[in-house]
C-alpha cells in the first residue's frame, strides 16, 4: 500500500530545501508518494543553484499526487527576494511554520500517513510570532494533544526525554512520580504500535551524578524515580532504574534495551548525539499523526553550498513510512 508522505521545506534559508531535493533525486520511491510542502520558487531556486535536475508534479491538491514521483503542493507565496541562504529572517520561519501547519492538518484529516519536517530556525519562527521552542511543542499544541514525547532513534537507540525544550534551572521541577510513570507508558506504548516491539524493556536514568550515590549527592532517585519504576513494574511493565547516566552509555548498557527515558534534554541527546550524529532521527511519541525530522539544524553556515549530508533526513524519511505502516497494523 502506497504511503503519503509529507515534508515540510523548512527554513528556506538553511538546508532544508537541499536536503530534501538531494534526497528525493537519488531515492527510488518504491510506490510511495512524496509530497513536498513549500513553493516553487523555493524548489526551482534551490535546484538552479544546487545543479540538480530533480523533476516534480505540481499539484493544487494531495489528491492530485502521484506514486513514483516528488510531487511539490504550494503551501506559502514567496518572493525570490526572501530565499537568502543563510540569512536568519522573519519571512522565512514564517514560511517553514506554514509548511508544518499544512503538514499537520492533512495529517489529521487522513490525506497524508506521515510527516517530515525539516529543520526549522526556532529564533526565525519566534521572529515570526510563534510563541513556541521548537516543533514538538507546536505538533502537539495543533493536534490537541498534552502527553507526548520528543524520542531521538536510530536503529540501535531510543532516548525519551522527561522534560524538554526548558532551563536545566526548572529541570528538578519536572522530575515527578506522575511524569515519570506517564512517559515510561506512553514509550512503552509506543515501542510496542509505533516500532513493533513486542514486549519492550525500558532503562530510567537518574537525575543526579551516579544516580544520586545512594543519597549522598542527591535524593530524587530514592525518593520519586525509585518509587516510580516500582509502580510501573507492579503493571507489568518491563522498566528498570535510576541507572547514572555517565556510567549506562560508557559501558554500553543501552545496546540491553529498547528504550531508554533521560531526565532531561541533554543528558539524553548528548550521548546519543555522540554515538549517532548524521544518522538519527527525531521522532515525537504521542500524537496521533506519525512526525519524524533529522536530528540537526538548519545548519546556515553551509546553506546554499552543497555540503549538507542527506543521512538524517533519509534516515527520518524512511522511518515516516515504517511507523506509519507499523501504526496502521498495530496501534
Amino acid at each position: 500500500m502506497s504511503q503519503h508522505i509529507v515534508i515540510s521545506s523548512g527554513d528556506i534559508n538553511g538546508i532544508g530545501p537541499e536536503i530534501i531535493l538531494k534526497y528525493l533525486y537519488e531515492r527510488n520511491l518504491e510506490e510511495h508518494t512524496a509530497i513536498i510542502l513549500s513553493s516553487p520558487k523555493v524548489i526551482d531556486y534551490y535546484k538552479r543553484k544546487l545543479g540538480i535536475d530533480l523533476s516534480y508534479n505540481l499539484i493544487s491538491g494531495i489528491e492530485e499526487a502521484t506514486e513514483d514521483t516528488v510531487n511539490l503542493l504550494t503551501s506559502y507565496g514567496v518572493s525570490e527576494e526572501d530565499i537568502t541562504p543563510g540569512k536568519l529572517s522573519r519571512k522565512s520561519g514564517q514560511y517553514a511554520m506554514e509548511a508544518v501547519e499544512t503538514g499537520v492538518e492533512l495529517c489529521k484529516n487522513g490525506q497524508a500517513d506521515a510527516l517530515v519536517t525539516a529543520p526549522i530556525s526556532k529564533e526565525a519562527v519566534n521572529l515570526a510570532g510563534y510563541d513556541i521552542p521548537g516543533h514538538t511543542e507546536f505538533l502537539a499544541e495543533r493536534t490537541q494533544t498534552s502527553n507526548f514525547m520528543m524520542m531521538l532513534v536510530n536503529e540501535e537507540l531510543r532516548v525519551g526525554l522527561n522534560s524538554v525544550h526548558i532551563p536545566i534551572a526548572a529541570v528538578k521541577q519536572t522530575v515527578t512520580e506522575t511524569s515519570i510513570i506517564r512517559r515510561s507508558r506512553l514509550m512503552y506504548q509506543s515501542l510496542k504500535n509505533d516500532f513493533a516491539v513486542s514486549e519492550p524493556a525500558i532503562a530510567v536514568l537518574g537525575l543526579n551524578p551516579h544516580a544520586g550515590d545512594g543519597g549522598i549527592i542527591g535524593k530524587e532517585e530514592q525518593e520519586i524515580i525509585s518509587p516510580a519504576i516500582r509502580k510501573l513494574k507492579n503493571e507489568g511493565l518491563n522498566v528498570t532504574g535510576p541507572y547514572p547516566a555517565d556510567g549506562f552509555f560508557g559501558n554500553q548498557s543501552y545496546k540491553q534495551y529498547d528504550g531508554i527515558l533521560a531526565m532531561y534534554h541533554d543528558q539524553g541527546l548528548i550521548p546519543f548525539k555522540t554515538l549517532s550524529f548524521g544518522k538519527g532521527v527525531n521522532f515525537t511519541a504521542g500524537l496521533p499523526i506519525v512526525r519524524t525530522s533529522p536530528d540537526h539544524g538548519t545548519a546556515f553556515d553551509i546553506a546554499g553550498q552543497g555540503k549538507a549530508d542527506t543521512g538524517s533526513f533519509g534516515r527520518a524519511f524512511e522511518l515516516a513510512i515504517r511507523l506509519s505502516e507499523n501504526r496502521n497494523q498495530y496501534a
